[in-house]
């Protein structure tokens, strides 16, 4: 298990695909509580996800946003930031990069 604040990672390797639960707190914002440790302006990482609890909002670089909710895909790619949206946590299925 990997954590910063307000976010976990459990990773599972299930028959040679490597998979990753993430538990975003309410109140976690990529910008606040993970930026400090990536050390870049926004995220960049390539996500592909699926959701299966609570909801998360992505803005991209380019200030368009998006809501994810239970039992959407999404593909992230690099440059945007996140935030769990509401008093729930946010926990998606990930497909680590």
């Amino acid at each position: 298990m990997d954590s910063m604040e307000k976010i976990t990672m459990d990773f599972v390797d299930a028959g040679g695909a490597k998979l990753a639960r993430v538990t975003a707190e309410p109140g976690w914002r990529w910008s606040i509580h993970s930026k400090p440790v990536q050390k870049t302006d926004s995220c960049q990482v390539n996500h592909l996800f699926f959701v299966i609890s609570g909801r998360v909002m992505v803005r991209d670089n380019d200030g368009f946003e998006t809501q994810y909710s239970v039992g959407d895909i999404a593909h992230i790619p690099p440059g945007h930031d996140g935030w769990t949206v509401g008093d729930e946590p946010a926990v998606w299925i990930e497909v680590p990069h």
